[in-house]
């Protein structure tokens, strides 16, 4: 039995018989042999979600990343479980529309939240992207050195800054300076100096890119396909029929299975009016179909709510200051939404990440464009 197991190591590129009975093993066998195990568990994991779906895929189309993913994934999740005892990291598998299954693992839990099984996410590389904030800084900078006076002056000629408080928005770049120079990207010379190397916007982008290293994750829809087809909001499918031409969709798997849905969503615009077939067979949409339909299932979700808080609801519209209490959020298949109430009525407004730990809370915002800038803190009144 040994000889047969030295055999098949051998096979396996783990083992080499010099002389005959005399056999050497490979440094790496047991973290090969252990690798090759958990690959083998993995891929069990994904049959087995996928069975439990009802459906089954071939074991050759099953990608694992090890890292975050060098191109963006896009898909519906039918599996999400924890693979740490602390809790701090989860495991997605991932039904892509490219027709292949995915699995993700290293994921932050709190970028997943909403998201459940048949959830449609987009999981891509880490943003390293720079912060306009650093290009500010940099721009600014002269023969190597910021000045925040020299800023507060600019800003004030500028006049762009949200709500005029130019002071606050300097000092929020200062803020961001005193973060990198606690890691070596900056020099503060004394109060109104700091001196910024030339490769300052490369170096911060770096420093983003280490600390936030997971995989940049966007929930494109809470709602599984079957509730999008049939939903009054503004969906995930939409956005596609609006924008997408469908090349990126396999013909087999999800991706199959998202043209399905699509044309059952083109026949839902037609029934209801908000679309209409032309003779040459193509459809035409409605002038701003997304506005149109997220602006009706928010007046239905507002009027649902309000049968239940006995309180009156009442519609933002584009330009005004919302201010209240952050009360509660609601899930619309047109995205998050934040229910923020006065005294006497309350409103439905879309949710952004910045306001999660305002919840109890007073906030303000002015609706812009089908979202809202936050202005948080009495002091810094800074679009958020």
């Amino acid at each position: 039995m040994r000889l047969r197991r030295l055999g098949k190591l051998g096979d396996m590129g783990l083992a080499a018989e010099h002389v005959p009975g005399v056999w050497e093993l490979n440094d790496r066998l047991e973290p090969t042999l252990r690798d090759l195990g958990e690959r083998g568990d993995i891929i069990r994991t994904m049959q087995k979600a996928h069975l439990a779906d009802g459906a089954e895929r071939d074991p050759m189309t099953f990608q694992i990343h090890d890292a975050a993913p060098a191109t963006p994934i896009v898909g519906r999740i039918i599996d999400k479980h924890l693979t740490d005892e602390l809790g701090e990291k989860l495991t997605l598998v991932v039904d892509g529309i490219d027709g292949r299954t995915h699995h993700v693992s290293g994921i932050d839990p709190a970028r997943v939240e909403d998201a459940r099984i048949g959830s449609v996410i987009e999981i891509g590389p880490p943003d390293s992207a720079g912060r306009p904030s650093d290009r500010t800084i940099a721009g600014m900078a002269e023969d190597g050195v910021y000045r925040p006076s020299r800023h507060l002056e600019q800003a004030r000629f500028d006049g762009h800054v949200p709500n005029g408080d130019y002071q606050g928005f300097v000092d929020a770049h200062v803020r961001r300076l005193e973060a990198l120079r606690r890691n070596g990207i900056a020099e503060r010379i004394d109060v109104d100096q700091w001196r910024i190397p030339e490769d300052f916007e490369a170096r911060a982008a770096a420093h983003d890119a280490g600390r936030n290293g997971r995989a940049n994750i966007r929930v494109l829809s809470t709602f599984d396909l079957e509730r999008q087809i049939g939903s009054d909001g503004a969906t995930w499918l939409d956005r596609r029929l609006l924008g997408a031409d469908g090349s990126d969709l396999s013909p087999s798997g999800f991706g199959e299975q998202v043209r399905e849905a699509m044309n059952r969503r083109h026949e839902h615009h037609v029934e209801h009016g908000d679309a209409a077939r032309q003779p040459d067979g193509r459809i035409a949409y409605r002038r701003n179909l997304i506005p149109a339909l997220q602006e009706r299932e928010v007046a239905r979700t507002g009027e649902e709510l309000a049968a239940k808080k006995s309180l009156p609801f009442r519609m933002a519209t584009d330009g005004e200051t919302v201010t209240g209490t952050l009360t509660g959020t609601a899930q619309l298949s047109s995205g998050k939404f934040a229910i923020v109430e006065k005294s006497y009525e309350f409103t439905l407004v879309p949710w952004r990440p910045v306001i999660d730990r305002q919840l109890g809370r007073e906030v303000a915002g002015i609706v812009q464009g089908g979202s809202v800038s936050w202005q948080l803190g009495r002091q810094r009144g800074l679009g958020l």
